[in-house]
């Protein structure tokens, strides 16, 4: 089943609710009734974040983890739990108004179309989606229906992130003509697919984790929990996770669409995980902030990233070990992973005046825009253009060392074989 086969199999929720916007905020006496669908590792702290806002009262809960569902409905006794989100849909469609999907990356574009599908605003972590495809149809749907939608970029609404977007945007270096990112991560792995299989936790759903991927047997330690983003079926590499993350203030900054030719110098594929080691060239169209093309050069794993005269620090300071170095006319801006940023000029630090900004929380954001008193930075308009740009250079580490050209206006590469890996059939389960 491919996602237009799953999207119109979504449709038949649809007519379960659909709350117009004006009347979230007076739903059950003005509180915003969630769901959360995934409430382990970052759906924990997705869910604490978002219950934290008084207006928030959490009435779904769902995991494929007993383990961790239990846990949170000790938080949150008078939640209702499921294992299945298809489930939470049905039986709960008219008593939520919002629902935040923190699952491993696979299972983001359908649980949250099924959600959008049924008028629903939508909180989902990053990246947004595991295919392009996925992306692109999350945008659209979002758009045509103008739902409330945020992705789950926290730092996007730090006040050191939008500083130094306005910095840039000032012309602190001049128009930049290059961005040189990278995180010394390792969500890669280049051994073999593991053989056999092992009994699957009594606390654990297999099937219902594996959703609409392909069915594979389970392996103790190699899937769930957490090693997933190395593998292709399900995560997108150090690039789709911190990736997301450290372009998200460049791309912001720099007004950037996406990307027209990339190239990744890594290992050969292995048909099952990511590389440990990945340096993404991306050619940008320019903006008015850039020169007439931008380069964009991603590296990432263990010592990353590479030596590079771009990246020479003054005498006595090192690079940190994540983060992204704005490369301009008038000199160099440096922006960690995490902090504020810091400016090179022919060699040496800087001083200069960062704007003063008031503290925005991401998670709160997103309720008070559900509740209509205000706009998400994040929605899925942007995060799909974000995320999209990142899955091209996910693309690209399955063509070693061969540039690939991307249409903006077809979504398709020149290089036909690329455009197999746009989409991917999703399983029946």
């Amino acid at each position: 089943m491919n996602r237009r086969s799953f999207l119109k199999n979504t449709a038949t929720l649809a007519g379960l609710t659909i709350l117009p916007s004006s009347v979230w905020a007076i739903t059950k006496n003005g509180k915003l009734r969630t769901a959360h669908i995934g409430v382990g590792g970052m759906g924990a702290e997705d869910l604490a974040s978002i219950a934290s806002h008084g207006m928030v009262e959490v009435t779904a809960l769902c995991d494929v983890d007993a383990t961790n569902l239990a846990a949170e409905k000790k938080l949150f006794p008078n939640a209702k739990t499921f294992t299945d989100y298809r489930k939470l849909f049905e039986q709960m469609g008219k008593g939520i108004d919002a629902v935040i999907v923190s699952t491993p990356d696979h299972t983001h574009a359908p649980a949250s179309v099924m959600a959008m599908e049924m008028g629903l605003p939508v909180y989902c972590q990053k990246p947004l989606t595991h295919h392009v495809t996925e992306a692109r149809a999350m945008r659209k749907m979002a758009e045509d229906k103008k739902l409330v939608t945020q992705m789950g970029i926290q730092i996007h609404s730090w006040k050191e992130y939008r500083g130094t977007a306005q910095l840039i945007q000032s012309g602190i270096i001049g128009k930049v003509h290059t961005v040189r990112a990278w995180s010394n991560k390792n969500w890669g792995y280049d051994g073999i697919a593991p053989t056999g299989s092992d009994p699957v936790p009594s606390t654990l759903d297999w099937n219902l984790w594996l959703g609409t991927s392909p069915e594979r047997p389970y392996k103790s330690k190699v899937y769930h929990p957490g090693q997933w983003r190395k593998l292709l079926d399900y995560g997108c590499g150090t690039l789709g996770d911190m990736g997301v993350h450290i372009f998200d203030t460049p791309y912001t900054a720099l007004q950037l669409d996406v990307p027209r030719i990339i190239c990744c110098d890594c290992r050969k594929p292995n048909g099952f995980a990511h590389p440990e080691h990945n340096v993404v060239t991306y050619e940008f169209p320019g903006t008015q902030y850039t020169t007439d093309t931008l380069e964009w050069v991603w590296y990432d794993g263990v010592n990353a990233p590479k030596k590079h005269k771009h990246l020479k620090m003054p005498a006595g300071a090192k690079l940190p070990e994540q983060g992204a170095m704005f490369v301009g006319e008038k000199g160099r801006l440096l922006l960690p992973h995490i902090g504020y940023p810091k400016l090179i000029v022919e060699g040496k630090f800087e001083e200069f005046k960062f704007p003063e900004l008031e503290a925005v929380d991401h998670y709160h954001q997103f309720v008070d825009a559900c509740m209509g008193k205000t706009v998400t930075s994040a929605p899925f308009s942007y995060a799909a253009r974000l995320t999209e740009s990142i899955l091209l250079g996910v693309v690209a580490n399955r063509f070693p060392n061969e540039k690939l050209h991307w249409d903006n206006a077809t979504q398709q590469f020149s290089e036909a074989g690329a455009n197999l890996l746009l989409d991917a059939k999703y399983r029946a389960f």
